[in-house]
């Protein structure tokens, strides 16, 4: 599944893999689903959206600062990619970290998420390890002067919304947070 977005982006959200009914059917990350909805909507009012909701890949939306990819591109079994599948698609999202040079920010969504952006970052030589960082829903790391602000989200799966674990107010404070981090970082 190909990424979305703006090539100038000063955000990056990374989510875990292709939804089965919902990227992996339409053909464009968070479209066609709950989890979607959800997120679009706040990239919408937060104004890197066009529109609020993505039915279809050829729908009109149109991101503006912002970049969506995921930790796994392929959609896996029950939603739960296995760690050779993450590896095999690592290459690719470091690549898509690289080819953002503006980024200022990038919102994990999901522990999976999280975990991979810190392994790779620990990698390069960024960080000294990934011990030292909590995952837990709206927590901000600033990883260091040259890097981009980390945001840990709990993932906007239906799982989480329909639970009550996210809720919109939680989410939308997310991208509120980030475009507060982009816009005092100029």
């Amino acid at each position: 599944m190909p990424s979305f977005g703006d090539p100038k982006a000063r955000l990056l959200i990374v989510g875990l893999a292709p939804g089965a009914h919902g990227a992996n059917r339409t053909g464009r990350m968070f479209t066609g689903d709950s989890s979607g909805d959800f997120l679009y909507r706040a990239l919408y009012d937060a104004g890197f959206a066009s529109q609020p909701e993505s039915r279809t890949a050829d729908d009109g939306l149109k991101l503006r600062d912002c970049y969506i990819t995921a930790a796994g591109h392929c959609a896996p079994p029950d939603n739960k990619p296995t760690p050779e599948e993450l590896r095999r698609c690592r290459p690719y999202l470091e690549r898509e970290i690289a080819a953002l040079p503006r980024l200022k920010t990038v919102v994990a969504l999901g522990r999976i998420a999280f975990d991979t952006l810190l392994a790779i970052l620990a990698d390069q030589g960024a960080i000294a390890s990934r011990s030292g960082f909590a995952f837990e829903h709206g927590i901000v790391h600033r990883l260091g002067p040259k890097l981009p602000v980390l945001i840990a989200s709990y993932h906007p799966s239906q799982q989480n919304t329909s639970t009550g674990r996210l809720t919109r107010p939680m989410f939308d404070a997310i991208f509120t947070q980030a475009r507060q981090i982009i816009e005092t970082s100029r």
